[in-house]
């Protein structure tokens, strides 16, 4: 992502969550209702923040008929980048290796994790 984003709430993560499980990221409010964990929104309550999400960027609203099918615009690999490097360079002074490092301490990572992590850093960008 190229462009200053604004950032999710926890109750508009948990819709676009659902909306990006949807095929093609795309469904009308009763689909991604059936996807939003308990307790679910009122059905008004998910269309405003559906309207929140148009607003800020993340979801496109085309009419069909007599209903609304949403698409995500921004897609859960694109968010989920600019958070993690919003994250790294506002608490780790940009630095990867410090990032890596503040998860490795406080995460119980097996060997095999570690091998895994190791193997990936060796082999990033093929």
């Amino acid at each position: 992502m190229k462009q200053e984003r604004l950032y999710l709430t926890k109750a508009e993560t948990q819709v676009m969550t659902a909306l990006w499980k949807l095929n093609n990221a795309t469904g009308t409010s009763a689909e991604i209702m059936a996807l939003l964990p308990e307790p679910k929104p009122a059905p008004t309550t998910l269309l405003t923040f559906l309207h929140i999400l148009t607003t800020k960027g993340f979801v496109r609203t085309e009419r069909m008929g007599r209903s609304n099918r949403f698409s995500a615009i921004v897609s859960h690999d694109d968010y989920a980048t600019d958070a993690v490097a919003t994250v790294k360079d506002n608490f780790f002074g940009g630095s990867f290796s410090s990032l890596v490092s503040f998860f490795a301490q406080r995460e119980e990572m097996s060997v095999a994790e570690i091998d895994e992590l190791i193997d990936l850093i060796k082999h990033r960008g093929g």
